[in-house]
C-alpha cells in the first residue's frame, strides 16, 4: 500500500496546490475582472487533472477524491480495507497542497477562508457536478478507459463554469480548501453542505451511470 498512498496524497497535494495556487495568481493578475480570474483557475486545475490521471493512473488509479474512492470500493475495483487510508491520504495531501500554496504566494500557511458559498443553487450545482463527474469516470471506463484523464479533466473544465458552485465535486479538495483565504476558498461553515450534496451526488452518479454503462447481457 506505500506506493498507492503515496501516489494518493501527492497527487491530492498538487491538485491542490494548482486550485489554490492559480486561483491566488489569476486574482492577482486579473485587474479586478473576476471573469477572467475564473477563467485562469479553470485552465489551471484542467490541465493539472489530465497530467495528474495520466501519471498516477497505473500507481493508485488517481482517485484524489474520497467519493470517487468509494464509488470504487462499491464497484469492487478498491479493496474496502484500502477505503479508509486512501481518504486520509486524499485529505492529508490536499491540506499539504494548500499551504504549499499559501506559501509559494508569501501567505500565512493557514489562513482560514470567509468566503461563504452556500444557498439552494450552490448546493444544487454540487450535487450535479458530481453526478457529472462520476459520469465522465464510469462512462469512461466502460468505453474509452485511455482517455479517462481528459474526459475528467475537459468534465471539470466545464463544470467550473456551469455550476454555480464552480464544481468542488470533491471532499478532499473542499477541505483542503478552507485552509487559504484566496479566490479559491470556501468558509468551513459552507463544507457540511458542500459534503452533503457531493455525497448525494456519488450515489445518485454511481446509481445512474452504473446503469446506463452496466455490460449487455445475452
Amino acid at each position: 500500500m506505500t506506493r498507492p498512498l503515496a501516489a494518493e496524497a501527492l497527487g491530492t497535494a498538487l491538485l491542490v496546490a494548482t486550485v489554490v495556487g492559480s486561483g491566488i495568481m489569476a486574482e492577482r493578475l486579473s485587474g479586478g475582472n473576476t471573469g477572467l480570474a475564473l477563467l485562469s483557475n479553470t485552465i489551471g486545475t484542467g490541465a493539472i487533472l489530465v497530467v495528474l490521471i495520466t501519471i498516477f493512473g497505473p500507481v493508485s488509479g488517481a482517485h484524489f477524491n474520497p467519493v470517487v474512492s468509494l464509488v470504487m470500493a462499491l464497484r469492487r475495483a478498491l479493496p474496502w480495507p484500502s477505503l479508509a487510508p486512501y481518504i486520509l491520504a486524499q485529505i492529508a495531501g490536499g491540506a499539504i497542497g494548500a499551504i504549499l500554496a499559501n506559501l509559494m504566494f508569501d501567505l500565512p500557511a493557514v489562513s482560514l477562508s470567509d468566503t461563504v458559498r452556500g444557498g439552494t443553487g450552490q448546493l444544487i450545482s454540487e450535487t450535479a457536478a458530481t453526478i457529472a463527474l462520476m459520469g465522465a469516470i464510469l462512462g469512461g471506463l466502460a468505453t474509452a478507459p485511455h482517455a479517462i484523464p481528459w474526459l475528467v479533466g475537459l468534465t471539470i473544465t466545464a463544470a467550473y463554469w456551469f455550476t454555480a458552485s464552480t464544481s468542488f465535486a470533491n471532499p478532499a479538495v473542499t477541505l483542503a480548501r478552507t485552509l487559504s483565504d484566496s479566490f479559491a476558498g470556501i468558509a468551513p461553515a459552507s463544507v457540511p453542505g458542500f459534503l452533503a450534496a457531493q455525497l448525494i451526488g456519488t450515489l445518485i452518479g454511481a446509481a445512474l451511470w452504473g446503469w446506463l454503462f452496466a455490460p449487455q447481457r445475452d
